[in-house]
């Protein structure tokens, strides 16, 4: 990576963080571990999220109601807990969606030479 890249990436994962997560959340219910594994994979890698940072994120979105969490045990496994989505979580989870096609086609216009001068 060249100087400066790991600052960008982690600003960059930070302010998608809330979008990539409710994401796959809305797909089933997750676990933290879970949720950074997928992170990552479903990205290639581009989201690299650390545990300090997910889980205080996934705090805030349950303080929010986006989120719900309930502790769950498979067999003789400790227990994890899981997180579902709420119709509140759905509704943010839109709203972020349509926020980001608005800056992605806004952004690669921009970077294709459309921007006016």
């Amino acid at each position: 990576m060249a100087p400066g890249e790991e600052g960008i990436q982690r600003e960059l994962s930070r302010g998608t963080m809330e979008l990539a997560v409710l994401a796959l959340i809305d797909a089933r219910k997750r676990y933290g571990y879970d949720l950074l594994t997928s992170l990552g994979s479903a990205s290639n890698g581009s989201i690299a999220i650390k545990e300090g940072t997910l889980y205080p994120a996934l705090h805030r979105m349950e303080d929010a109601g986006y989120i719900t969490a309930s502790w769950e045990a498979e067999g003789r496994a400790a227990p994890r807990k899981y997180y579902s989505i709420t119709d509140g979580g759905k509704a943010r989870l839109e709203a972020l969606r349509t926020e980001w096609r608005r800056l992605a086609s806004g952004m690669e216009r921009l970077l294709n030479g459309g921007a006016e001068s």
